[in-house]
């Protein structure tokens, strides 16, 4: 049928307007073709020259993103449509008795009725679909909420069905040109240079066992138990744990760890309380605090390894000190042009959505989470980050979902609409440039990244980051720039892989083995500061 376009090619998601309803079509296709009694395309049984339907919507505005569409066909349209399957039918149709094709018309209308019932809803529903995409009365941003089973085609009257979709809001395009933009630069010193040499000699140290009470900067090996009151609500048989100020979780966090935990020993057990967020995976706990009991099992310092002629060839073939300090600086103004990047696009999104007081459905944040879980991932594998501010980053994505997933749609609609307008789109080159540049970050090839990627149904996100770049980069070329000083993120902070709270979905795209196939390489993107938050 026109109009409609195979799956693998349509993003799932917010993608090209001009695609937005043709992939809501080609779930209603597949949908259609699951119920056809034989295994054959719709788009093979329509016409070029088949008459348009006659049809009538009404479209209710249930929220800025929710649509309720009801369509009717008429009588004389269904009529039309069975007459012309008959009419197929009739040349070639078997019934007892006759010769192949030769059997009376009522005769096989009425053997035939119930099979040729089916074709005529589907193709009623698949046509009615793709009038209104013609339309352009909708620009949906997800797939319809769409009973096909409900559906039953009248022997008498008209064909009246309805679906839910959400759909990109109304709105005018806010000012973009020529705004006001602060751009962080540095010049790093000496002092720089040596604590991020010290992060990449941490990264290598290793781990041994010590019979001092811990303090700030140790590892613990611990049994770690969540419970709500007297109720167990999760469990880690052991995990090991480094000291730091903050130590988090999928769902919540707890402040001053390291000061909780001072002094422990092998054998001791402490009870710290967890503050969950709004947003834990558990409704029942969420705002609420549960405690973590640790049952502490050992304790271990950190043993730096010594920056000798063997080390220095191991990080990367350094011949010297003074090659691998000279490395660190390079990768520290790498990241000063990540920064740079990232807080530029926060400041022109920040500007772009100050009126963007949509109302955002809780079912599309929801839906979207998981999404912009996977967006982040996509993005720190490009940049190359080890998997400790993988797993920082992503526990504070779940702990404010609701707050960077309504602010991350409310951004896209904004730049993607102003891509439509300016003309900006992606290139097969692009795609490429993307994926060779996680494949080089990554350690691995870039056919595994581009196969990865495709597996798991992400070559929309990747898509959309490189569209909103381009409308960045775009935005970028008219404002004007402020330089102030850039700053570390001097925040200190221990991520777990886990949820206090229990329950909590796990994403297959961030799963261990994953990360740890993605997240090889050594060298220079280790001197990247693990500290630094990446949006």
């Amino acid at each position: 049928m026109p109009g409609l376009v195979p799956k693998s090619s349509v993003p799932n998601l917010l993608t090209k307007a001009e695609k937005r309803v043709n992939w809501t079509l080609d779930a209603v296709e597949r949908l259609v073709l699951s119920h056809l009694t034989e295994p054959e395309s719709i788009m093979d049984t329509v016409e070029a020259d088949t008459p348009k339907l006659e049809l009538t919507t009404d479209i209710q505005t249930l929220s800025s993103c929710e649509r309720r569409v009801k369509i009717t066909v008429s009588r004389d349209e269904i009529e039309r449509y069975y007459g012309k399957e008959f009419d197929d039918l009739e040349k070639d149709a078997y019934v007892p008795g006759f010769r192949a094709g030769k059997a009376p018309r009522k005769l096989v209308e009425k053997r035939f009725k119930k099979e040729i019932g089916e074709r005529v809803k589907n193709r009623l529903v698949v046509d009615s679909l793709e009038q209104i995409d013609e339309r352009k009365e909708l620009t949906p941003i997800s797939e319809p909420d769409f009973d096909y089973d409900s559906l039953v085609l009248p022997d008498d009257g008209p064909f009246v069905f309805e679906y839910g979709v959400e759909v990109r809001p109304d709105f005018d395009l806010p000012n973009w040109k020529n705004l006001k933009i602060e751009k962080p630069v540095r010049e790093f010193s000496t002092e720089d240079v040596d604590k991020a040499v010290n992060r990449v000699l941490a990264s290598y140290g290793t781990l041994e066992p010590s019979t001092e009470p811990a303090v700030s900067g140790d590892y613990i090996v611990t049994k770690l138990t969540f419970k709500d009151g007297e109720t167990d609500i999760g469990f880690a048989p052991a995990e090991t744990i480094r000291l730091k100020p903050t130590l988090s979780f999928h769902d919540g966090s707890i402040a001053d760890f390291d000061k909780a935990l001072s002094g422990v020993k092998p054998g001791d057990t402490r009870t710290v309380p967890v503050q969950l967020t709004q947003d834990a995976a558990n409704p029942e706990l969420r705002g609420k605090a549960v405690d973590a009991v640790f049952e502490i099992t050992d304790v271990k310092k950190l043993s730096l390894p010594t920056m000798d002629e063997a080390f220095l060839s191991k990080l990367g073939g350094y011949g010297t000190e003074a090659d691998f300090r000279d490395a660190v600086l390079d990768a520290l103004k790498r990241q000063l042009d990540h920064e740079q990047r990232r807080r530029i696009r926060q400041q022109i999104t920040d500007s772009l959505t100050i009126t963007a007081n949509w109302e955002l459905p809780p079912r599309l944040l929801e839906k979207q989470s998981d999404r912009e879980f996977r967006r982040a991932i996509m993005e720190l594998q490009r940049s190359g980050y080890p998997d400790d501010e993988i797993r920082s980053q992503m526990n504070y994505l779940r702990q404010n979902s609701r707050t960077t997933v309504a602010q991350a749609l409310k951004e896209h609609f904004i730049l993607e609409k102003i891509a439509e307008v300016e003309a900006i789109e992606e290139t097969q080159e692009d795609y490429d440039a993307e994926i060779d540049l996680i494949a080089a970050q990554s350690g691995v090839t870039a056919r595994r990244v581009r196969a990865q990627i495709e597996k798991s149904g992400d070559m929309d996100i990747l898509r959309n980051q490189i569209v909103e770049r381009k409308v960045i980069d775009l935005i970028s070329a008219s404002a004007a720039f402020t330089e102030v000083p850039f700053q570390f993120d001097d925040s200190d902070e221990e991520a777990l892989d886990l949820a206090a709270g229990g329950d909590v979905a796990q994403i297959p795209e961030a799963s261990k083995e994953d990360l740890k196939a993605v997240h090889k390489e050594i060298g220079e993107k280790r001197m990247i500061d693990p500290n630094t938050k990446v949006s």
